[in-house]
């Protein structure tokens, strides 16, 4: 019978909502005051939740430890006190220019730990917080590769 667990992670960063190809009023329109240089910050909540097997020696569906290793590592260190569109590559406009948001945020997130989990644990969700009234989720689909 399989199991879903949820950890929770915060951390810190700043973005920016600019298309660099468009004009101040264009961005404008578009992001609003999340147009504005030089930007602004959140204080993140990142929800991940992996499901699988409760391991009947342990009682555990994933080692706690080895999951915070791999959030803290490949992503909480890469974004704390960081510029989304400085750390991403994919953010950066001259690296793929996608807008820092909460939604692709965690599609990077997720992309990110998804072929580092133990064998046998999957990747259910990532949900990423920018504050009470707002976040973005993404959800594994079924069929979705793992």
């Amino acid at each position: 019978m399989a199991v879903s667990l949820e950890r929770v992670y915060r951390f810190s960063a700043g973005h920016l909502y600019r298309r660099p190809e468009w004009s101040d009023a264009e961005n404008e329109r578009q992001f609003g005051r999340c147009s504005w240089p030089p930007g602004h910050g959140h204080n993140y909540r990142l929800t991940v939740t992996v499901g699988g097997a409760v391991d009947g020696r342990t009682g555990f569906v994933v080692d706690l430890a080895l999951l915070d290793r791999l959030v803290r590592e490949r992503v909480v260190e890469r974004l704390d006190h960081r510029m989304l569109q400085e750390a991403i590559p994919e953010f950066r406009a001259d690296g793929g220019g996608k807008i820092p948001s909460g939604e692709n945020l965690a599609l990077w997130i997720r992309d990110e730990l998804r072929d580092h989990l133990p064998p046998g644990v999957r990747l259910l969700a990532i949900r990423v917080g920018e504050d009470d009234d707002l976040a973005a989720t993404w959800v594994r689909e079924a069929g979705e590769p793992e």
